[in-house]
């Protein structure tokens, strides 16, 4: 795996937090930064979630923050879903039917295209909050884009999508779509209850994937360029 990864609430770092440059998993439970050494390394100081918060808790913390956009990602090993979350409205954009390099280049032109600066993946668990094979995968997959995003300064999270399957199914019931839309469509439906739970929960329980290169940790602290106009 590509990425480190800092997981859930309340966006602070351990106390025995390890050098991240090693790819470990530090609980959001956590303190402030420190600075950290190793042996023929430069002392350098970790990042925490309260350098970098989500676009979720950004929104918490002032309801007139108007920042960047999410993009909700429904990660399957053969298709795709994706929708965007800007301002306080949700919806579906997509089914990709992309693996490897070439998925992971065309959600990079599509986060261009929507103003993203976040990605939130869902995270495949089962009903006990337990993790599956599958989400070994899925964790392979976010570790290895969190690197190409973090080049743009956009950062990656991870969030227990459990459920999102059932209910975006109920959803397109009550939205009246045909059996025939709803199957070439629930991908991107799922994305969109990433979306909602990750906004519902204010970001609390999401894993932030972090780049083990110190320069692209930088790049994430300081953020994408910002559009003076928006």
């Amino acid at each position: 795996m590509n990425g480190a990864v800092i997981g859930s609430c309340p966006y602070r770092l351990s106390p025995k937090q390890p050098a991240l440059w090693k790819g470990t998993t530090v609980s959001n439970t956590q303190r402030s930064p420190s600075s950290i050494r190793t042996r023929n390394r430069p002392r350098i100081r970790a990042l925490s979630l309260e350098e970098i918060p989500p676009n979720a808790l950004r929104r918490e913390r002032d309801p007139n923050w108007w920042g960047g956009f999410s993009l909700g990602v429904d990660l399957g090993m053969s298709r795709t879903g994706l929708a965007v979350s800007k301002g306080f409205s949700f919806r579906p954009l997509t089914v990709l039917e992309l693996r490897g390099q070439k998925l992971e280049l065309r959600l990079l032109e599509i986060a261009e295209q929507q103003d993203v600066d976040e990605f939130i993946i869902g995270l495949p668990k089962s009903w006990d909050g337990k993790e599956t094979e599958q989400s070994n995968k899925v964790r392979s997959i976010a570790g290895r884009f969190a690197v190409r995003a973090a080049e743009r300064g956009w950062r990656v999270y991870l969030l227990d999508e459990h459920g999102t399957s059932t209910e975006a199914m109920s959803l397109m019931i009550d939205q009246g779509l045909s059996k025939s839309a709803r199957q070439g469509r629930i991908d991107a439906y799922a994305a969109v209850m990433v979306l909602e739970r990750y906004f519902e929960l204010s970001g609390q329980g999401i894993e932030l994937v972090l780049p083990k290169q110190l320069e692209l940790q930088e790049k994430l602290r300081i953020g994408p360029p910002r559009d003076l106009d928006f």
